[in-house]
């Protein structure tokens, strides 16, 4: 695997703190933490910058990073097995080249944290994430 685990965990956490947030009910609700438990962390706003983390993380990788990484969501949605590794990282070199970037495709799969998780299991590899 061309890309450093400690990068790989490092997105999924973020894709994960994406997933737990929902979009935006009503943007002027503020939140008090004395009376509602700061449940305005959990929305979605335009001050949120963990999807600009993602991207910003991910744009920062070289191309057979990318690669390495979208073959995991590969692998770790059961598209390849880990024994077809260099048909995913293949095939996913060829997504990068047809324009149809990593960033665009992690951001618009759910659950691609947990599956970027998987992937690295499938791989016999065992990331320092912490436990939900």
């Amino acid at each position: 695997m061309d890309i450093a685990v400690d990068k790989v965990t490092e997105i999924i956490l973020r894709l994960r703190a994406i997933d737990v947030k929902e979009g935006a009910t009503d943007p002027d609700s503020g939140s008090n933490p004395i009376d509602d438990g700061s449940t305005d962390v959990l929305v979605s706003g335009t001050d949120d910058s963990t999807e600009g983390e993602v991207r910003s993380m991910i744009s920062g990788l070289n191309v057979d990073e990318r690669a390495n990484l979208l073959a995991l969501l590969y692998v770790g949605r059961g598209d390849y097995e880990p024994e077809e590794w260099a048909d995913a990282v293949r095939f996913a070199r060829e997504r990068e080249g047809v324009g149809e970037g990593a960033t665009h495709e992690l951001l618009g799969t759910p659950d691609a944290g947990d599956l970027l998780d998987e992937g690295l299991d499938a791989l016999g590899i065992v990331p320092d994430l912490p436990q939900a």
